[in-house]
């Protein structure tokens, strides 16, 4: 019976390991743990150094990167100290096994092919409440690889109706880049640059799109 013990002790030792390594309460232990390992997987795998996006502590916010992998999330949520919520796509959010965890984390599913104005009223709502939402603007991973792609306008939109600050993160170093699933276990040297905030008007949307668009998609130097 050696061998039980010595796997409860092992679970032990995980559970305690990821709650001491949790900066942000997401209202549920299983996330709050969860939390934890993702900060600890993003430091010690992909070398992040502790740079946190300067998030006001209450309030309301946007996070906006752009895309390159599906760890990018996970780097997001090491870089707040704060619960984020994900604008992501209803196949996604569906997805068999993983479901509960993207609903239990508060995430927004987007139905890109039917009524993606839902999510939108959603998002506000979600702001207006003075929670942190965060979203990718290309809509899907885009490499700098790729051609050229217009960033999506519903983060300005979102922006100027909530009265609330865009906080720009460009992601670099992510050895996985293009993956999805296997991005995640394959080590990096990721480096977040942080942008200074913005503060969307309604008489200069355009121009707003323009700087998140800079700031996303120049490579760091």
């Amino acid at each position: 019976m050696w061998w039980l013990l010595i796997v409860i002790l092992f679970l032990i030792a995980m559970i305690i390991i990821g709650n001491r390594a949790s900066q942000a309460d997401w209202g549920g232990y299983s996330v709050n743990w969860i939390d934890g390992w993702v900060r600890l997987l993003c430091w010690h795998i992909h070398h992040m150094d502790k740079t946190e996006i300067p998030i006001p502590k209450t309030g309301s916010a946007i996070v906006v990167a752009n895309h390159v992998s599906g760890l990018d999330p996970l780097l997001l949520v090491t870089a707040s100290r704060r619960p984020l919520r994900f604008l992501i796509a209803r196949e996604e959010y569906e997805r068999p096994i993983i479901h509960w965890l993207f609903k239990a984390a508060g995430c927004i599913p987007v139905d890109r092919t039917g009524k993606p104005e839902q999510a939108l009223r959603q998002a506000l709502r979600a702001l207006q409440a003075g929670e942190v939402l965060a979203l990718f603007p290309h809509g899907k991973i885009h490499l700098d690889s790729d051609p050229p792609r217009r960033i999506k306008g519903g983060v300005v939109r979102l922006s100027i109706w909530a009265q609330t600050l865009i906080f720009p993160v460009r992601i670099d170093g992510v050895a996985g880049e293009g993956n999805v699933g296997l991005a995640p276990f394959i080590p990096s040297r990721v480096k977040l640059t942080i942008s200074e905030a913005i503060q969307c008007e309604q008489e200069h949307l355009s121009t707003g799109l323009e700087v998140i668009t800079l700031a996303i998609e120049t490579p760091c130097r």
